[in-house]
């Protein structure tokens, strides 16, 4: 007998956790919010090192992110990669089937000279200076800056090839540096004029003009270096990543992604953009705001139940703070979707999670250090 009727598609998440320092609590949050959707899923949950940021990785802290997860009592599954380890810029050991963006590079290159034979990228010279300086009102060192469209039109697609050299995309002189004047530049994508879409599953339908509200973006730095919104989209596609749960802080790259994808005419994945950790100011949480390591929790040799147990109350999923492991809230929420009380295991957790940004008070943080909270 033939089944016409299609199986539902397995979800696949990914954690991606970027070496540029010590893991704090807001990326804790995140990271059990991914991990806990894709369990109740019965999917598969991906790893993926971001470490493609070469001037801001710190080489210890690959290590220290992965000692993190297993402190936290997150597991991942194992997935083959499309190159041998040990090209990575760290020296540290990285299991098998875990990804590393340094070790890609050469795939990322293929992708991006396909941008450019379709014509959706240009040369562009201006530095950060000048598009501040090109701005109307002065903006904070964190804001988003829309591009004001300088070097755009200063070349047509056409002629963008006599600006490189022969060779491979990886060397500068080819691939980031002009060949007549021998001045350094980045390459942007061209983004189009039309409202770009999507739904959401913490914020709901999110709708932007990309050109006319973040502006075309770069896609390769002057030193020949792939950027980070083409390196995510390649990977998240090759992965199969069919969930994608990070902080809405990003909302504004996804309609960039969303391009890409578009470019390619690969199927983007379902977007869950959660409420920041923040602190008492309402500014995200950073090293203003004291010592959020997890590895400080780790180094007074305390363990993540008390931590998970103030996550888990943040995102209205205990009625008050109380030591719990992983595991043992997977099984809460397991048992609170197949009793009915949620409409279906997909959306039930996304359905309580606050709209607002979790305060993490200095009195928390102190008790979670001091192995009281909760208690």
């Amino acid at each position: 007998m033939t089944n016409n009727s299609n199986p539902p598609t397995p979800c696949i998440g990914r954690l991606a956790p970027s070496p540029t320092g010590a893991q704090h609590v807001g990326n804790a949050r995140t990271y059990l919010l991914a991990w806990l959707s894709v369990r109740l899923q019965g999917g598969q949950l991906r790893l993926r090192i971001e470490d493609i940021d070469s001037p801001r990785v710190k080489p210890w802290a690959i290590d220290e992110t992965l000692e993190d997860l297993h402190w936290l009592g997150l597991d991942w599954d194992s997935m083959e990669t499309d190159s041998g380890h040990g090209e990575g810029l760290s020296d540290a050991i990285v299991p098998a089937g875990v990804w590393l963006q340094t070790e890609r590079v050469s795939i990322y290159e293929h992708y991006l000279q396909a941008l450019l034979r379709a014509g959706r990228l240009y040369p562009c010279y201006c530095s950060r200076k000048d598009i501040e300086a090109a701005a109307s009102a002065p903006h904070r060192e964190d804001q988003l800056l829309r591009y004001p469209d300088t070097c755009r039109d200063r070349i047509g697609p056409s002629e963008i090839f006599p600006h490189r050299q022969s060779g491979r995309p990886s060397d500068e002189k080819s691939f980031g540096q002009d060949a007549a004047s021998d001045r350094p530049f980045a390459w942007r994508f061209r983004s189009q004029d039309e409202v770009i879409e999507f739904d959401d599953l913490v914020c709901g339908l999110q709708s932007s003009r990309p050109h006319q509200d973040q502006g075309d973006f770069v896609i390769a730095k002057s030193n020949g270096h792939v950027a980070y919104q083409l390196a995510v989209v390649v990977d998240d596609h090759q992965m199969g990543v069919t969930e994608v749960v990070r902080g809405d802080d990003l909302i504004p790259s996804t309609f960039w992604q969303l391009e890409i994808y578009r470019a390619f005419g690969w199927t983007p994945p379902k977007f869950c953009h959660v409420p920041l950790v923040v602190g008492p100011d309402g500014r995200r949480v950073a090293k203003r705001h004291g010592d959020t390591r997890l590895s400080e929790i780790r180094r007074r040799g305390l363990g993540p139940e008390k931590l998970l147990g103030e996550l888990a109350f943040s995102c209205g999923w205990l009625e008050g703070p109380r030591p719990i492991a992983a595991l043992e809230l997977l099984d809460i929420l397991a048992r609170f979707a197949s009793d009915g009380l949620a409409n279906t295991r997909q959306n039930a957790d996304w359905q309580k999670l606050p709209r607002h940004p979790y305060v993490l008070w200095e009195s928390t943080w102190r008790a979670i250090l001091d192995g009281t909270a909760g208690g």
